[in-house]
């Protein structure tokens, strides 16, 4: 009897413990996430978070509970902040030198791209980044290479023209590319899509496929989750037992391989995430030890994090946790309105509810990274939910098998079928014009949207719903005045210089908070500068878009604008028309027929007023450009007006057209005050007769950083050197914003604050 109430204790002590480190590992990873932001908004919010679970772990819990999490969570964030920092301080070292070494994931052909790991021997310093091969490369091989790095989309990328292999070797890298070539040589014409549902490589998936699946909200399937892993890790324990190895052995096995597994795809937070979880319960059952749900949720969330402290910040391992906490609301939602049990009249209602919630859970996240919100996502993932789990472990075992080419390829004609019907699932999903809507929510919406969806998933597990309830209708209430107010503008006409690397981009944001933005940026294929950093930069300030300006249809101005459009829908989209452009810019204007964006061909002395700024466009003239080859000579010139201030300009224009348009243009409509310098500041533009013309006070070069063609011109900024034009470039100063009040200027950059002499006056505030 003494023997029995003990035990009974016992477990009533484990159970009182282990919510409470729950609690204590969501401190940790709040604390984590604070201290890898860089944005104070968004710390705000974490800290606010942070504070929140503290009180309920204090009356779960107890003082020493709340002083552990309160000491553990500042570790935590004390942690993030150092690696964060250090990873700064690494991608600039690495920028900066001139010999570096790396070793790519996979095989990369001249002309592809993929990543890598960075390393500068001499300072001891490595960052992640990717690789533009220009010479072939062997996956898990290092190499050294007398190429520059410039910051990139993901830590830096290192364009490789010359490479010399070394002795050694990477292990992790080296196992990943060889399970790539026997992917390939597996699957053949299923390849692509078998190396992102096993190996997380998506850069072969076709960018039409990526858009159907995301419309259809089925492209979290197209890369290697939790969902993935799990089924995999599931399907090894059933191939354990059907061995009849013992339960305890095809426990070990299972767990062992999914741990292998996981560790070959680089780590990735939603598949560590899956894998502790997994390995977890089993653990558990083996001891015969109760399993909290959140428990092993907060445990699989923690150790992505301990691995890595930006963790939290990675959409994956977000989506990844929300799915779950999700899933878990859900099933305690279902119990609630009775719909547990056998029979189909139960099971589809219950599916259908399950995926409507997780679709619920993670639309803030997505309308923050993606801009596009999938409607019918419940329903396809409802119908492609059997479809992956019997897919999964057939292209696993397809692996498996490869060391028998004609076994391996027998299981991956099995596959086949599978995947032209998920494929299909996602084409007749994608199809409606109602399957998706696009957004551009700020990052406070963003922010108080997850506060509603949050409160909605705690009123589905809590007992009294009463107080989630209200905390969501308040939030709903706040996004939509939000959504009716959020566009209030500073009284200031700003323009908004965007360092996107090499192309261009500008925003120009009016006295009442709306947007006229020129040209979207472009980049490298796969690189959508206009999703990637002019959106977000847009939509963290907020205010609608009224007037997109395209210069002229080169991939370095218009790569980013057929996501741009798609998302902020402006009410005009203006350009040159220049015939014979780009695949992007037939996508741009296809994007706008479908939103209804009114398209309309500019001309000399056409003008459009926003706010109170005038847009007074210059040039191209069709008489002009219809003999032309070269788009840059058919570049839309227009200068923005505000009160007695003006910015003009000048596209990719080269010298011809320079000539044609002090030819046909008055001289008191050249005049300005900030110069966009034309092409870049290419030799063949800013010519001495246009500066003269112009008659700048301040010039700006958009050009990225250590590009191949030598932008700017070394005689072009000693031109404006000569006139005392002071020059800014985006590749040194990163984005600038020129504010006026349409007879003030002032300059800001990331590290400087400063107003212009007045016009005919050599007054002005200096750089502090």
């Amino acid at each position: 009897m003494r023997d029995s109430r003990a035990g009974t204790e016992a477990v009533r002590r484990y159970r009182r413990l282990v919510p409470t480190a729950s609690w204590i590992f969501l401190c940790i990873i709040l604390g984590s996430a604070a201290g890898a932001a860089g944005s104070r908004l968004f710390v705000g919010a974490t800290v606010l978070a942070w504070l929140c679970v503290c009180l309920c772990l204090r009356r779960r819990g107890g003082s020493s509970a709340l002083l552990m999490a309160l000491l553990f969570g500042c570790a935590a964030a004390g942690r993030a902040t150092a690696d964060r920092w250090h990873a700064a301080h690494c991608r600039d070292v690495i920028v900066r030198r001139g010999t570096l070494t790396f070793v790519t994931d996979f095989d990369l052909a001249s002309g592809d791209a993929g990543p890598a790991r960075i390393v500068s021997a001499r300072e001891g310093c490595a960052s992640s980044g990717m690789v533009r091969a220009q010479v072939a490369l062997t996956g898990g091989e290092w190499y050294a290479t007398s190429s520059r790095a410039t910051p990139g989309e993901r830590g830096v990328t290192l364009s490789v023209r010359d490479a010399q292999r070394l002795s050694q070797t990477a292990l992790r890298p080296r196992l990943r590319a060889a399970g790539v070539r026997r992917v390939d040589s597996v699957f053949i014409a299923d390849a692509p899509m078998a190396r992102a549902l096993l190996l997380a490589d998506m850069h072969l998936i076709d960018p039409a496929i990526r858009r159907r699946w995301s419309r259809s909200g089925l492209v979290h399937l197209l890369s290697v989750s939790g969902v993935h892993v799990a089924i995999i890790a599931a399907a090894l324990l059933m191939l354990g037992r059907a061995l009849r190895l013992s339960h305890r052995w095809a426990v070990l096995m299972a767990a062992a391989m999914t741990a292998v597994y996981v560790a070959i795809l680089g780590l990735p937070p939603p598949a560590v995430r899956a894998a502790v979880m997994f390995c977890a319960v089993l653990i558990a059952q083996l001891r015969q030890r109760p399993a909290s749900q959140w428990s092993v949720l907060m445990l699989g969330a923690l150790l992505p994090v301990l691995v890595d402290s930006a963790a939290p910040l990675d959409l994956g391992w977000q989506l990844s946790v929300i799915g779950v906490v999700a899933l878990a609301a859900s099933g305690r939602l279902v119990k609630r309105l009775g719909w547990a049990g056998p029979g189909w009249h139960r099971a589809v209602p219950r599916e259908l509810l399950t995926s409507s919630v997780a679709s619920l859970a993670s639309t803030p996240l997505i309308a923050w990274f993606f801009g596009t919100i999938s409607l019918i996502a419940p329903l396809a993932n409802l119908l492609a939910a059997p479809l992956v789990a019997a897919l999964q472990p057939t292209l696993f075992l397809a692996l498996l098998c490869s060391p028998s080419l004609t076994v391996a390829r027998f299981v991956a004609g099995a596959a086949h079928p599978l995947l032209r019907v998920l494929d299909g699932i996602a084409a007749s999903g994608a199809a409606p014009s109602w399957a998706a809507i696009d957004l551009s929510p700020t990052l406070a919406q963003t922010l108080v949207g997850g506060a509603l969806v949050s409160a909605l998933l705690v009123a589905m597990v809590h007992r009294d719903m009463g107080t989630p309830l209200l905390i969501a209708a308040v939030s709903a209430a706040v996004l939509a005045w939000m959504g009716v107010w959020g566009g209030v503008g500073s009284g200031l006409t700003e323009v908004h210089f965007l360092d996107v690397g090499q192309g261009d981009a500008a925003a120009i944001r009016t006295p009442h908070g709306r947007w006229i933005l020129i040209d979207a940026g472009g980049g490298a294929p796969g690189v959508d500068r206009g999703r990637r950093t002019v959106l977000p930069y847009i939509r963290r300030i907020g205010g609608p878009v009224d007037v997109f300006i395209l210069s002229h249809p080169h991939l370095d101005h218009v790569g980013g604008a057929p996501a741009l459009i798609g998302t902020t829908r402006p009410r005009l989209y203006l350009d040159g028309a220049f015939a014979g452009g780009s695949d992007a810019y037939r996508a741009s204007l296809e994007t706008a027929s479908v939103h209804h964006v009114e398209w309309r061909r500019v001309k000399p002395a056409d003008t459009v007023r926003v706010d109170g700024v005038l847009l007074r466009f210059l040039a191209p003239d069709s008489a002009w450009t219809v003999g032309l080859r070269d788009a840059n000579l058919a570049s839309t010139i227009v200068r923005v007006e505000y009160g007695h201030t003006r910015v003009l300009f000048v596209g990719d224009a080269e010298a011809e057209e320079e000539d044609w348009l002090l030819q046909h243009t008055p001289r008191e409509w050249l005049r300005a005050d900030v110069l966009k310098v034309g092409h870049h500041g290419s030799r063949t533009s800013s010519g001495a007769a246009l500066l003269d013309a112009v008659a700048p006070r301040l010039a700006l070069v958009s050009v990225g950083r250590g590009n191949r063609y030598g932008h700017p011109s070394a005689d072009v900024m000693r031109e404006f050197a000569r006139r005392r034009v002071p020059v800014l470039r985006t590749d040194l100063v990163g984005t600038t914003v020129v504010r006026t009040d349409g007879r003030t200027v002032s300059v800001s950059t990331a590290a400087h604050h400063w107003s212009l002499p007045f016009p005919d006056s050599s007054t002005g505030s200096r750089p502090r």
